[in-house]
């Protein structure tokens, strides 16, 4: 265009790049001043909670130096950081790739449960297999049970047009009452106790712990490679593989994957099959990766519906989605320190990270306060109830 700065054109190769790795080319806007703003906007609504509560200033201050210090200001904090964004990001890249083929998951919560019950399983059967062996038939366990839960509603949306949002909601009802049956089950329940506690999974079929060697305290655990991997296979699936791009496709226009000879049945049962086990990992993550290796009814922590907001503050898009979880890791690190320190319920957290959800899912908002230029190739990252 004649008005553009000719001294600020990207080169061929950067904007290949940016284009390959965000999906978004160099839309800058989109990309990180936007977020960035709004969570910004999220921080100063959330002090002004904290200061319409009766505290005051040096209060708010205070609290906001300890949420960081929780969450980076030591290496404690940032094994805690990490723990905390292994299972969401798992859980997010679930939601995320459901967006990508036009397909809402909000049944990440039951596949997270089921998915870390059938790893559970695995984890305590097998005794005396070697850890090599057992952990990744573990996981696998994890995968497979999620990718069944979440197969069914896309299976139901293929054959008989049931919303997902509908089916995978009560899914989720169905894998929180049926964690707990089988938690008291003789299959399940540690014996001699009658609440719904498991039986351990054997010490083989834990996620090794990546900093205990420095310190027994430190509960990072390989959980985070997994789920890094996960991001990167995400990645590759959607837009390195044939089939990613039938899922983007069917997500852009059903109608016209379906006149281009793509099967769209098809391609819903797999896509909700994909992000069942993204959360099913989630859940093998929680269960493995924990002190007791033990399940309870509520192992899942709600992460499924945290997931939700990983997909929105990331885009969709696996690398937006690593970032969205360390962020959220962080909130969750830190608010126990900011509650210990400044007495500050952890509950602003919650508040925090559902402004800068409000903030992501309404750009508009957030440009039109802070004056930033919308770009021309804004990106719709989920569908309608139309679709």
């Amino acid at each position: 265009m004649a008005d553009e700065d000719p001294e600020i054109q990207p080169d061929p190769v950067t904007e290949a790049i940016l284009e390959e790795v965000t999906g978004a080319g160099l839309d800058w806007r989109g990309i990180i001043l936007v977020p960035v703003l709004a969570i910004f906007s999220a921080f100063v609504l959330g002090g002004l909670v904290i200061f319409l509560a009766g505290e005051g200033v040096g209060t708010i201050l205070t609290a906001f130096g300890a949420l960081v210090t929780g969450s980076v200001g030591s290496l404690g904090a940032i094994s805690e950081t990490l723990t905390f964004a292994a299972p969401l990001i798992l859980a997010g890249l679930a939601v995320g790739i459901g967006f990508r083929a036009g397909l809402f998951n909000i049944g990440g919560e039951g596949q997270i449960l089921m998915g870390g019950m059938a790893a559970l399983a695995v984890g305590f059967s097998f005794e005396g297999l070697h850890a090599e062996v057992h952990l990744p038939l573990a996981l696998l366990g994890g995968i497979v049970g999620g990718a069944i839960w979440g197969g069914i509603p896309g299976w139901l949306r293929a054959v008989t047009g049931a919303h997902e949002v509908i089916t995978t909601i009560m899914f989720n009802f169905v894998a929180a009452n049926l964690t707990v049956y089988l938690l008291k089950s003789a299959l399940f329940q540690e014996p001699g106790r009658s609440d719904p506690i498991s039986k351990p999974a054997f010490e083989s079929a834990r996620l090794p712990r990546l900093l205990e060697f420095l310190d027994e305290g430190y509960r990072v655990h390989s959980g985070i490679i997994v789920a890094l991997l996960a991001a990167a296979f995400s990645y590759w699936l959607l837009f390195k593989s044939t089939i990613g791009f039938e899922f983007r496709a069917v997500g852009a226009n059903p109608s016209a994957a379906r006149y281009a000879g793509m099967n769209t049945s098809r391609a819903y049962v797999a896509v909700m099959a994909v992000a069942g086990a993204m959360a099913g990992l989630a859940g093998a993550s929680q269960i493995l990766g924990n002190t007791f290796l033990k399940g309870t009814p509520g192992f899942s922590s709600n992460i499924g519906f945290d997931a939700i907001a990983m997909a929105l503050l990331g885009r969709s898009h696996p690398v937006g989605i690593v970032a969205a979880g360390l962020l959220f890791g962080a909130l969750r690190s830190g608010g126990q320190e900011m509650q210990a320190t400044a007495n500050v319920g952890i509950d602003i957290t919650t508040v925090i990270q559902a402004l800068i959800i409000i903030f992501i899912a309404a750009p508009a908002l957030i440009r039109a306060v802070y004056r930033v230029k919308a770009s021309d190739n804004t990106e719709q990252i989920t569908k309608g109830w139309a679709t």
